[in-house]
């Protein structure tokens, strides 16, 4: 691909990103024997990143547009560390132009495309102009700058419905909608307008026609700067939950050698048409019906999440290509050099609660385990006593499994995400794992919206007996001292002949039980409430707990916290909660007052509801902003409403942000 034996100019990169990507990054340098810098906010101080960089240097406090988004503190670093070159990574300021001209008029280099390839293909409305002129393929639809939303509400009949209104700015689904009722568009573009200023400081909005069956393919191209362009095959990216990524996977099992050729043509056309220099992805939208009609959706001009796909069935180092590229070297390769061995598939592991509609999740990584092995890479940022906040993304790491084949990536993948455990933070592998078991996905009968379609039917696996009795006997083998020869020492005092037992109340998913002991650690009796008696034995080793339960003998990884206890084994990890008789609440339906609690910190930026307001069950009352998502929160009754918090204000998870007071509604009258 390049010159390896060509040494490259740069001995020292800064990399200007965080958590797993910067991990990433770091790694190349290291084997190419470059000397790597990181930078920080304060909320990652201590971060995975910071610890495997060689020097590391301080950005500002934990908001992102006071650290990793500002471009002045960035170069400054570069300078202050002696960075001939910055990596950019993806995100943050990776398809920003005045940062790639920050850069240059510092004399620095920076790892990524020409500044007007990154203005052009970062305004989707002149991206699409700009490829049309090389023949390639686009969505009918309007895209020009300044359209009103009545000129889109009229274009819109002549496009068609159902329509997609699309930002020109940024990515990742933010200010996406689609629309397939004419009524409907003209909240939809508010709506939109709204999340695409927020998160990319531009509601500037266009419309294309949505294709039925889609599916999402890219293509991975590399361009020198002596005009050499060439792509290293596609991937299939369709499982996305609310147009975000979720598992994506080389090659798709959608294309044959032909569309293959013809796809991966028409994303080196879209290169030269801006001359692009550097590593970028091309982003096509493809028919399932019709596997040969794709049609240009964007380009990402930096490296993607996805990148270690195409790495693992090409052997391609996509990274030093980068700093390669960078420094001037030429591709040493040609197109039909170019070969797809094998399958790889890759998994976002997310910080959320899929049985809670996938809320962002936080807190400290108390215990870890990722999974290893022939065949398996992760790329990851964590490590024992990271914080996950709501500041920045919520993607931890990604687990990529490679096999002969796609039957055999997919199995593989399904045993590291078994074996992926984080304590702690909740993480989405259940349902990944749900996921990879889905007929169409294993038959690869894709498209973008299969997984919002099959995420309804997700439940999260019950607590098992087994894993109660092991958050119990944690908590149990805590009370016990070192030495128990006392005996007015032993956990709930002695008895002539007996010891009492202890009992823990603990609730896991929908389940509360008493869990009892008697007994010493290694010699015991434990029952659930209301079951049989079992013959025990508990050991605790760090992290780990042995429990011997009639002889069947099993390692738990445990951790605990003011409030928590987690429990992983064989059949995942389980959060279970010590509670008193008084915080035993009942389900069912809820009836009487309502108080609705803020299920992630956040800030507020709407109260569609105000105080005073009569409004129905499900009605939304307050929109809650985490980790660059909105959130609706509805009302769990009908009644009067009191709301608590105002637009803009930040609020903790679980604070109260509105009261229902239960009245007849209108409907009830």
């Amino acid at each position: 691909m390049m010159n390896k034996a060509h040494p490259v100019a740069f001995d020292t990169v800064l990399v200007a990103n965080r958590g797993e990507i910067a991990v990433r990054v770091i790694r190349t340098l290291r084997a190419m024997g470059i000397r790597s810098v990181a930078v920080y906010s304060d909320a990652d101080a201590d971060a995975r990143h910071v610890r495997e960089a060689d020097t590391a240097v301080r950005l500002g406090p934990a908001a992102a547009r006071e650290s990793y988004l500002d471009i002045r503190k960035v170069v400054d670093a570069a300078v202050k560390s002696g960075a001939q070159a910055v990596h950019p990574g993806y995100g943050f300021l990776s398809e920003n132009p005045a940062f790639a001209a920050a850069l240059e008029e510092a004399g620095i280099v920076f790892m990524g495309p020409p500044s007007r390839a990154i203005e052009i293909m970062g305004d989707k409305i002149a991206a699409k102009n700009a490829v049309s002129a090389y023949g390639v393929p686009v969505v009918p639809g309007i895209a020009r700058p300044g359209l009103t939303d009545a000129e889109l509400i009229e274009a819109a009949t002549e496009i068609g419905y159902p329509v997609l209104v699309k930002p020109s700015a940024g990515g990742g689904g933010k200010g996406m909608r689609r629309v397939d009722d004419p009524a409907l568009l003209a909240d939809a573009l508010v709506s939109a307008r709204r999340e695409a200023a927020s998160a990319f400081g531009d509601d500037t909005l266009f419309l294309e026609r949505f294709v039925s069956r889609p599916r999402h393919i890219e293509v991975q191209v590399l361009a020198d700067g002596f005009g050499h362009v060439l792509h290293l095959g596609e991937r299939e990216c369709s499982l996305q939950r609310r147009h975000q990524k979720v598992i994506e996977e080389a090659p798709s099992p959608l294309l044959d050698a032909k569309t293959r050729a013809k796809i991966g043509a028409a994303a080196c056309n879209t290169a030269r048409s801006v001359d692009y220099v550097g590593a970028g992805t091309v982003e096509f939208i493809v028919s399932a019906d019709k596997p040969d009609e794709f049609f240009f959706m964007e380009m990402n001009t930096r490296l993607q999440v996805e990148h270690p796909v195409t790495e693992m069935v090409t052997g391609v180092d996509l990274v030093e290509c980068q700093v390669r590229i960078a420094a001037g070297q030429k591709l040493s390769v040609n197109q039909e050099d170019i070969r797809l061995t094998g399958h790889a598939v890759e998994a976002r592991v997310y910080a959320e609660d899929p049985g809670r509609d996938f809320l962002p999740a936080g807190g400290t990584v108390l215990a870890l385990a990722e999974p290893e092995g022939a065949g398996i890479r992760v790329d990851s940022g964590l490590r024992a006593g990271t914080v996950v906040g709501t500041d920045y993304d919520p993607m931890l790491s990604k687990v990529i499994a490679y096999a002969p084949d796609r039957a055999g990536a997919l199995a593989k993948l399904d045993a590291a995400l078994r074996d992926t455990q984080v304590l702690g933070v909740r993480i989405n592998t259940d349902f990944l794992r749900f996921l990879l078991a889905d007929a169409d996905v294993r038959a690869g009968a894709l498209d973008t919206g299969l997984l919002d379609r099959r995420a309804v039917d997700f439940a999260p696996a019950p607590v098992t007996d087994a894993q109660f009795i092991a958050a119990a006997a944690l908590l149990w083998l805590r009370q016990w001292p070192a030495e128990t020869t006392d005996p007015w020492s032993i956990p709930n005092g002695w008895r002539v002949g007996a010891h009492a037992p202890t009992a823990f109340r603990l609730t896991g998913g929908d389940r509360t039980s008493h869990v009892s002991f008697t007994g010493t650690p290694d010699r015991a009796a434990v029952w659930l409430e209301g079951g049989e008696k079992h013959s025990a034995a508990a050991e605790l080793d760090g992290e780990w707990l042995t429990l011997t339960l009639d002889g069947l003998r099993t390692r738990f990884r445990v951790a605990a916290q003011p409030g928590q206890i987690w429990v992983a084994d064989f059949s995942g990890v389980a959060l279970l909660r010590e509670v008193a008789e008084a915080d035993i609440r009942g389900g069912g339906v809820h009836e009487g007052d309502a108080e609705i609690l803020s299920p992630m910190p956040g800030s507020i930026i709407a109260t569609p509801a105000k105080s005073g307001d009569l409004v129905d069950a499900g009605a939304p009352i307050v929109v809650v902003e985490a980790m660059k998502m909105e959130h609706t929160l509805t009302a769990p009754v009908g009644g009067r409403v009191e709301v608590l918090v105002e637009p803009g204000a930040q609020v903790k998870l679980e604070q109260p942000l509105a009261r229902i007071i239960a009245e007849p509604t209108a409907d009830e009258n």
